[in-house]
Order: C-alpha cells, then sequence, then structure tokens
C-alpha cells in the first residue's frame, strides 16, 4: 500500500468528484483512478459505486474521513520518527533497587550522559523480588541490583548479560548528636538505638547471617525503627535518631564532612557487588551494560 494512495483518496472525499480529485493531484483521470483501483485491491473493498452513467463515493467511505486523515497523520509521523531517529535521545528502561537508585546510580547515569547526551532514563524502583519480575516481565530491559559476594548472580536466560559497576560495603554509621557518644575504641553505648532493616529485606538479610549489631530486629541493639528503605535509614541516622547501616556510595561524602562517623573499624562492614543485568534484545541497553561495567 502506497501513502500516495491514501492522500488520494483524502483529495477525493474532500472534492466529491474524480475529475477535480485528479486535478488537484496533477494526473489524468484515468491515472487516478487506476490508484484508486490500487487501492481498493489492497483494501479488498469497492470505495468507489460505478454505475452506469455516474460513479458515486461510497458511503462506508465517507463515514471514515476522519479516521482516514489520523491514519495519515500517524503514518507521517512514524515516517519521520524512523528517518530522525537518534539513539542518544532514546529513553532507557531500568529496574533498580531502592538503595542502589540513590547511591550508584547517580554516578552511572553521568556517564551514559556524556557519551549519549539526549539520553533518558526512566528508573523504576522496588525491593530485589519486585525489580526481578519487572525485569523479567519486559518494564525493563535493564535491572541494576546489590549482590552478596560469594553468592552465585542472578539466574537468566541466554539473552541476558550481567556485569559489575563497582564493589560498595554496608557499613554502620552514627549521626547527629550520636556522633559526640563513640568511643575511643570505635564503639557506642549499649542503649544506643538503632536504625535497623526488617529481617525480610535484602539487607536484612546480609546483615542477618553475620548477626551484625544495629542490622536488625535480631542485633543486641534496640531497634527504634524497622525500615527497608536506605534512603530513608539515611535521613534518621544523619538526624541522631539511631546507628545503622548504609551503602558506603550513599554517604561517602557525608563521612568525609563529618556529618556521620563510620563504625566500621570495630563492628565491621559487609561487601557487597553492585551488579547490572542487561536484555540483549535492547541494543541500547547492550551498549550502556558494556559501557557502564566490565562484562563477565
Amino acid at each position: 500500500m502506497h501513502l500516495q494512495w491514501l492522500d488520494d483518496v483524502l483529495v477525493l472525499l474532500e472534492e466529491g468528484n474524480l475529475s477535480r480529485a485528479a486535478a488537484r493531484r496533477n494526473i489524468t483521470q484515468p491515472a487516478f483512478s487506476r490508484r484508486i483501483r490500487g487501492f481498493e485491491e489492497w483494501l479488498g473493498v469497492d470505495v468507489l459505486e460505478r454505475r452506469t452513467n455516474r460513479v458515486e463515493i461510497s458511503q462506508a467511505l465517507l463515514s471514515n474521513e476522519s479516521e482516514i486523515r489520523a491514519l495519515i497523520n500517524r503514518l507521517r509521523e512514524l515516517r519521520t520518527k524512523i528517518g530522525h531517529f537518534d539513539e542518544t535521545r532514546a529513553t532507557i528502561e531500568i529496574a533498580a533497587q531502592h538503595a542502589a537508585t540513590c547511591s550508584t546510580f547517580p554516578d552511572m547515569a553521568l556517564r551514559a550522559r556524556y557519551h549519549y547526551p539526549g539520553l533518558r532514563f526512566r528508573v523504576r524502583a522496588g525491593n530485589l523480588s519486585d525489580c526481578v519480575s519487572m525485569f523479567l516481565r519486559g518494564d525493563a530491559s535493564m535491572l541494576l541490583c546489590y549482590e552478596i559476594e560469594g553468592i552465585g548472580e542472578l539466574r537468566f536466560g541466554p539473552e541476558i548479560h550481567r556485569g559489575l559497576w563497582e564493589h560498595d560495603y554496608l557499613v554502620p554509621v552514627v549521626g547527629g548528636a550520636l556522633r559526640y557518644k563513640v568511643r575511643d575504641r570505635g564503639d557506642v553505648p549499649a542503649d544506643t538505638p538503632a536504625i535497623a532493616y526488617p529481617d525480610d529485606s535484602y539487607f536484612g538479610q546480609v546483615l542477618q547471617k553475620k548477626q551484625r549489631a544495629f542490622g536488625t530486629t535480631g542485633s543486641d541493639f534496640d531497634p527504634i525503627c524497622i525500615t527497608a528503605f536506605s534512603s530513608g535509614a539515611r535521613q534518621m541516622i544523619l538526624s541522631g535518631l539511631g546507628a545503622g547501616w548504609l551503602p558506603f556510595s550513599m554517604i561517602h561524602q557525608e563521612i568525609e564532612s563529618g556529618a556521620l562517623i563510620s563504625l566500621a573499624n570495630y563492628y565491621g562492614q559487609e561487601r557487597l557487588l553492585v551488579a547490572i543485568y542487561a536484555n540483549q534484545e535492547n541494543e541500547l541497553a547492550g551498549r550502556l551494560l558494556k559501557l557502564w561495567a566490565k562484562t563477565d
């Protein structure tokens, strides 16, 4: 089907007459009639009622003039989009854990924008299981998540490739007035409240495995607040509400400035990997994976 056939039909509808329509299209009436016939053969339906002494436009065609106009506009827009497509101005959808969205994604986005200045991101934040579900459903072409070192990576099909952005650490910290309770050896009094993660959250499972202080509800320190959202925990820890664990990449500036004090020398830290998964059926996702990470 030629786009000019639709233009012919639209002119025919506007003029209501084959001769006048042919004149507007700058072709002879027989040639114009052949093009209308070609449209009918493609459509499988006659749009003209050919009688002995006259030719009339069918009611079916007349009643669908607005649809034909809309179709012509959509096809022209599609042709323009395809003809002027620029992948650097495309949008990439990423399913990312809440913590990774705040801690590592900003640096990743800056690197990507340096190479693709017009690139846009749609980040779908959630817990790990929700992010994996979004990725598997095809709601996102990339997955950004934390992994525990020594435990195997997530398993997907052969079209899914994996890379590592960097490593990170969960570190125990205090802020606000609690900074003044830190002892010389790097610990805090036993009555220090905790901002803990739920036992079934990802960070909660990491910390519970080694019974890290302040980590979960099962630790020796009394939790004053339990939350799975590290960005919210960060604000509460900064205010001095309690001690808790946060990704180092999220708080390194606060540690450098003294707004937070790391307790890692006494309570330890947990090493994490920042993993990126990309569906290679999406070409841009594959390119970003190579840009962001050392692939397996």
